[in-house]
């Protein structure tokens, strides 16, 4: 009888046995580079985690470009600036004390473990949220420990996800759906009533309740509205295009004729 193929899905904790066994430490190069720039060169040397933060979160915003315009090549050299970054902030919490690489790694496998208690032999599957609600319930509030750096739309998605793990949520679209039009209708009130705080109130509201259905609909706000923009941006320069093409300035253009040239591209992109 031949060997049946080894499947990690059907033997989880035989499968990080082997994990573990087989890992060669690839990664502790990137700590034994910045360990070397900090003991030869005066600017890295110089460096704490503070003035590195500009640098990591430029490294994070240039991962994620080379993502979403698809760029494998890009992203590995982004991947390994960003991992250039992670490695300084290891190095110079061991220097100071803080912490080192092994009670990193430690703290990660611990937390991963936790959240998927049926990989490690823990218990039943749960919902990811569900596990991290009461991990803070035991410490802290639902809402406490949100990073004050992030950005507004991918906050409110953190907030919703936040809430829903404790059972704060729609069952569906449907009220969300219905929520987003009962915004809408406040916002269209404000408007009428032009009181410049309600308005801003009301669709700040909207702006809220529109990423509670995008969630519910299974994706993420950052992630369609960037894909909107480009969108909207290759749409507008086309416009531009097209109008060069015909002797049009779009700056002195009317709107009436840059809704013709729009719609025939919106036509031509169907086509």
């Amino acid at each position: 009888m031949t060997d049946q193929p080894h499947d990690p899905l059907r033997d989880p904790l035989s499968d990080w046995g082997r994990t573990q066994e087989e890992t060669e430490g690839v990664l502790d190069r990137s700590l034994a580079l910045v360990s070397f720039l900090r003991r030869h060169c005066p600017w890295d040397a110089a460096q704490t985690a503070k003035t590195l933060i500009p640098h990591l979160l430029e490294e994070s915003h240039e991962v994620v470009d080379a993502i979403r315009v698809d760029d494998p090549d890009g992203l590995e050299g982004e991947l390994g600036d960003l991992l250039l970054n992670l490695a300084f902030q290891v190095v110079v919490g061991e220097e100071e004390g803080a912490f080192d690489r092994e009670s990193v790694t430690r703290r990660l496998e611990e937390k991963m473990k936790r959240r998927h208690p049926h990989l490690f032999g823990l218990g039943d599957r749960e919902d990811w949220e569900v596990i991290k609600a009461r991990e803070r319930s035991e410490t802290s509030g639902v809402l406490d420990g949100l990073a004050k750096g992030l950005d507004p739309l991918i906050k409110a998605h953190r907030i919703q996800e936040r809430v829903s793990g404790v059972g704060f949520d729609w069952d569906n679209t449907q009220g969300a759906w219905d929520k987003v039009s009962e915004e809408l209708e406040e916002v269209r009130v404000a408007l009428e009533d032009k009181v410049e705080e309600a308005i801003e109130e009301e669709l700040g509201d909207l702006l809220f309740a529109v990423v509670n259905l995008v969630r519910l609909a299974g994706v993420h706000s950052d992630t369609v509205l960037d894909r909107a923009n480009q969108k909207f941006q290759a749409r507008f320069e086309a416009l531009e295009a097209l109008a060069r093409q015909r002797g049009i300035s779009v700056a002195n253009a009317t709107l009436d004729v840059l809704e013709e040239l729009w719609t025939e591209l919106k036509g031509l992109e169907k086509g």
